[in-house]
């Protein structure tokens, strides 16, 4: 799968989707820092990637319906430090190698994932 790592999530976890096989790239490796979500989104879609970012607006379907996007991952967790995204981010490995949230949103918390279509 293909991933654009949001400039509000740590730098580790572009290694840590490499890691796990994925082509992953940051917001800033583009020069996006600071751009809009409308003009991020639109990079993701033209790119087709998953854009994965704490970033509530995104979890918004009908500002960015998930069927015209490559999807989102949008974190909502009671942390957001380093260890704490990278863990809930490295759980989550095993639900993408099970089935892809391409063309979906994925709301991920601590302790569970919402999908919604």
């Amino acid at each position: 799968m293909r991933f654009k790592i949001d400039e509000n999530l740590p730098v580790e976890v572009l290694e840590l989707l490499r890691n796990r096989g994925h082509e992953a790239m940051t917001v800033v490796d583009q020069r996006l820092g600071g751009s809009t979500d409308a003009a991020i989104a639109l990079v993701c879609r033209s790119e087709q990637r998953i854009l994965v970012t704490l970033d509530l607006d995104f979890s918004d379907i009908r500002t960015y319906p998930p069927a015209e996007y490559a999807g989102f991952i949008v974190l909502r967790l009671t942390r957001q430090d380093k260890r704490h995204v990278l863990e809930v981010l490295d759980r989550l490995g095993s639900m993408l190698a099970a089935q892809s949230p391409e063309g979906r949103l994925w709301i991920v918390e601590d302790a569970r994932v919402r999908i919604r279509e």
